[in-house]
């Protein structure tokens, strides 16, 4: 049986697919709150929990074999910054215990790419690096960063756990809208007058998802595996995009000074009035100061993984939005 924490996320309900369709035994763990009614009901365990309760974590371990962990909050902002580390943090540290006190042969955790930054990165393998919480930016990129961290040290004392850290997945049937979509969503509507240059990886949410399964089955506990794609700079990817929606990319950049200052702005009106998730996060800003460009052809060699196209996954993304009447 595997358990795969967040299946109906983005890259998690691609990941329940294509387990099913390997015919293997799925169980999927979502929190009480979560819509699920797009994932194949009728095939699967579901099965609904806090991974903040230790208890339950326990329980729901039972008659697993291999546990793939992609729960979390993605999110860049919360009104309480405490939640993204009981979240991120202490939620992984009690699933993954709870799996190695089962008995589990293998666990695998889903980090990001967000926390393989330095002010010195410059595009290099990440996947034996080892970074400081000095690097990171923002408590969402702390709390993961703090996961993985102890991650490592459980592998590094034997334990059987997996390391993959995908980079930024688009494509077809993101319900949830990460940041990615929306902004791919918000360009084709013709929303997008400007733009923060910056610097991106893409991946096929698919390609992520079948890289999860062959680092479960052949990856190396200790070993950080980059589900990475393609380099792309922001506006090269908005071509992409406005190629197959008849739309001209943005000419106008934003500063970042200014970008900054939105975003202060954007998280105090959010903090303190609409409570809601502001347009511009300061998180997400300061980080299109770090080089997200990065070179995965070690984790390519060792997992036999071969990343479609950007454009096929733009246009297959695409497609998916105007069947949902997004655009």
């Amino acid at each position: 049986m595997n358990l795969v924490t967040g299946g109906a996320g983005f890259i998690g309900s691609h990941l329940v697919h294509q387990l099913l369709n390997n015919n293997e035994l799925v169980r999927v763990l979502e929190h009480p709150s979560t819509m699920v009614g797009h994932l194949p009901l009728e095939r699967i365990e579901l099965v609904r929990a806090d991974i903040r309760d230790s208890g339950a974590m326990r329980n729901i371990m039972r008659g697993c074999d291999r546990v793939y962990h992609l729960a979390a909050d993605p999110n860049l902002w919360r009104r309480n910054r405490y939640e993204f580390d009981q979240i991120n943090h202490v939620g992984t540290l009690n699933v993954m215990h709870a799996a190695l006190d089962s008995g589990v042969s293998r666990a695998l955790y889903v980090s990001t790419e967000s926390i393989l930054t330095s002010d010195q990165s410059c595009g290099e393998a990440v996947e034996s690096v080892r970074f400081r919480e000095e690097d990171m930016i923002g408590p969402y990129c702390l709390s993961k960063f703090r996961a993985e961290q102890a991650m490592f040290k459980l592998a590094d004392a034997g334990a059987p756990i997996i390391v993959c850290s995908p980079t930024l997945p688009i494509g077809p049937g993101d319900r949830n809208q990460t940041p990615p979509t929306r902004l791919a969503v918000a360009f084709c509507q013709g929303k997008i007058p400007a733009y923060l240059d910056c610097e991106l990886n893409l991946i096929d949410v698919r390609d992520a998802a079948d890289g999860l399964m062959r680092a479960m089955q052949r990856g190396r506990p200790g070993i950080r595996y980059l589900l990475g794609g393609h380099n792309y700079r922001l506006i090269e990817w908005l071509q992409v995009l406005g190629d197959i929606v008849n739309r001209s990319a943005p000419q106008w950049t934003i500063p970042y000074s200014v970008a900054l200052t939105v975003g202060w702005f954007s998280e105090l009106w959010a903090d303190h009035i609409s409570h809601r998730m502001p347009m511009t996060t300061v998180t997400g800003v300061r980080l299109t100061k770090r080089s997200m460009h990065f070179d995965a052809s070690e984790t390519f060699a060792e997992l036999g993984l071969k990343p479609r196209p950007v454009e096929e996954s733009t246009r297959d993304a695409v497609n998916w939005y105007r069947q949902q009447r997004w655009i």
